[in-house]
């Protein structure tokens, strides 16, 4: 049976299929063999620059062919790579072959055995790793989560004046503006992912167990160190001073953590945003043809951001156990890191399916302001914050405990009883008129720049 998004596992290579094609290129079997080759090509033509003795007189239009080839694999190469490893029954050998293959072809077979020179598996594999999620957080991530952050803010600017009732423990509380709880979102995101640009992008290069020891005996007037901290910066990462034979993988724990970090944040905005809904503070545009239920017509569910909400909580699940089980290896190493980092690509393509599907979600949107309206008219009880203080501020003994009494538990208390109450103060005329002022519907504070709302 051949692979088809109908017969795939997994649903980001089946229902989810069109939407997660583009992550091929980044975290794939076949991206994953082009990272290494980069990775051995640097390796490589960094000897040559050094030069070596035995790789002084390479020549040089032989050596940028090889190299403009190897920058060009396609899946026939990988193709070739993968029919090598079903002999060698090693990933990383197989490349080394096939690169040794191509320095063949281009003429160059007496330099081959410096392919790999002195290298173990994991200096290709863990800067391989980080050099595609560096590309994969800066170039399709974040990006991604920016664009549905500069969505948030486009809302909550749009939003910025719309009085809404606040609901602490569920309960009405003191009002507040649409925009702003919106854009309680957008500063959160803004502070995780600058954190999330921050984390450092580190690799591990330094032979079987960290200490060129395999470079040193061959080489020992050559500085090993230096030339693999050039190297790894070239790539763009930083290098690890003192590694076993695996990196530490904190500093990739630490990418993963702030990835679910963000995602717990966008998992809140989905449930508050479904709530609303279902408050009828928000509408949803209908699209023709489309159902929202097999057996009631009637019905509009807020699908998309139920379907962000459970992808997010799949992506967090594979994050938890990415950044704490990565760190942790026997002594030098043992091999569980291996087959956990084949999944990397696994949550950042649920990530990037519900950020796609939250941004669906916020373009289906119809505020209902006449049920917001409807709300805070329901509700004068919330202005008694307001009264109090004002109250407390003109030297009223004991404000608090009058308002407890007026309004705690009343579910009936309308705007003339709150009136009615203020005509009762023994207080002058000028804050009876400030406290006549105050309504559920303007008692909202500042705006999004800290001014007062008109």
């Amino acid at each position: 049976m051949s692979l088809s998004p109908l017969n795939a596992i997994s649903p980001i290579d089946g229902r989810y299929h069109d939407k997660t094609l583009a992550l091929a290129d980044r975290v794939s079997e076949q991206a994953l063999i082009t990272y290494r080759i980069r990775v051995e090509v640097a390796y490589f033509r960094a000897l040559c620059a050094m030069p070596l003795p035995e790789l002084k007189d390479i020549p040089k239009d032989k050596l940028e062919g090889w190299s403009k080839r190897c920058g060009s694999l396609n899946t026939a190469d990988a193709e070739r790579v993968k029919a090598i490893e079903r002999t060698t029954n090693h990933d990383v050998k197989a490349v080394e072959y096939f690169l040794k293959e191509q320095l063949e072809a281009h003429g160059l077979s007496a330099y081959k055995e410096f392919i790999h020179f002195g290298l173990t598996s994991q200096d290709v594999n863990n800067t391989a790793l980080p050099l595609m999620l560096k590309e994969l957080l800066f170039e399709d991530l974040l990006p991604a989560l920016i664009g549905l952050r500069d969505q948030l803010h486009g809302l909550a600017l749009d939003w910025a004046r719309v009085p809404m009732l606040a609901l602490t423990h569920g309960q009405p509380a003191s009002p507040t503006r649409l925009g702003k709880e919106i854009q309680v979102f957008v500063e959160r995101m803004d502070r995780q992912l600058k954190l999330l640009r921050e984390v450092p992008m580190s690799a591990k290069f330094g032979g079987a167990t960290g200490n060129f020891n395999a470079h040193h005996a061959a080489y020992p007037e050559v500085d090993w160190v230096a030339f693999a901290n050039g190297l790894i910066k070239s790539l763009g990462l930083d290098r690890q001073q003192f590694t076993t034979q695996i990196e530490h993988y904190d500093d990739m724990a630490a990418l993963f953590d702030g990835m679910r970090r963000v995602n717990v944040i966008l998992m809140d905005l989905c449930r508050d945003l479904w709530q609303y809904i279902s408050m009828e503070r928000f509408g949803q545009r209908t699209k023709a043809g489309e159902v929202g239920s097999s057996a009631m017509p009637h019905k509009v569910n807020p699908i998309d951001l139920e379907n962000a909400e459970g992808n997010l909580g799949v992506a967090n699940a594979l994050f938890t156990h990415l950044s704490t089980k990565l760190p942790i290896s026997r002594m030098q190493r043992d091999l569980t890191d291996s087959t956990v980092t084949r999944n990397i690509g696994v949550p950042i393509a649920h990530t990037l399916l519900a950020v796609d599907a939250i941004a669906k979600g916020l373009g289906k949107l119809v505020l209902r302001e006449d049920t917001l309206q409807r709300e805070l008219e329901a509700n004068w009880a919330v202005v008694a914050e307001g009264i109090q203080t004002i109250l407390r501020r003109a030297g009223y003994p004991e404000p608090y405990e009058r308002l407890k009494d007026l309004t705690r538990g009343k579910a009936t208390l309308g705007r003339e009883d709150i009136a009615a109450f203020i005509e009762t103060l023994e207080v002058e005329e000028a804050v009876k008129t400030r406290l006549h002022a105050l309504s559920p519907h303007n008692y909202t504070g500042l705006d999004l720049l800290g001014r007062v709302m008109p």
